[in-house]
């Protein structure tokens, strides 16, 4: 069985967990990448590399889609949370001044000095029940 989930939910479960993965047009092939992340608000901050394959995002104009999901095998249940929205570049200010961001390091490792914004212009989820009949 399939439910959709509200939005109050889906920030909720996005809360839950730090690692999420970012969809996004280049070059004509659409490509998912997995990123760490945490929230602000409603917003979704991810640092990656200046000259990476992110760093381009912000100054495209592109709408973007971050996706979350959890699964249980042994419970047959899971959901997932869908964003879309544009990306902007943010200031070493602006992240310094969200909590939990010294604390949160990206798993890549390396120079991840470029942070990111994705302010979600659309959010839904859905959450899927295995019947035990």
């Amino acid at each position: 069985m399939i439910t959709e989930v509200n939005e109050k939910d889906c920030h909720a479960l996005l809360s839950s967990t730090t690692v999420g993965r970012l969809g996004f047009v280049q070059d004509g092939r659409v490509l998912v990448i997995p990123v760490n992340y945490v929230l602000d608000g409603s917003d979704v901050v991810i640092r990656t590399a200046p000259d990476g394959l992110l760093s381009g995002l912000s100054s495209s104009r592109e709408v973007v889609a971050f996706e979350v999901d959890h699964h249980d095998d042994l419970g047959g249940s899971g959901w997932s949370v869908l964003l879309n929205g544009p990306v902007t570049e943010m200031t070493a200010e602006e992240v310094d001044a969200i909590p939990g961001t010294r604390r949160a390091r990206p798993w890549a490792g390396g120079d991840r000095s470029l942070a990111l914004r994705l302010h979600p212009e659309s959010v839904s989820g859905r959450r899927v029940h295995r019947d035990r009949g």
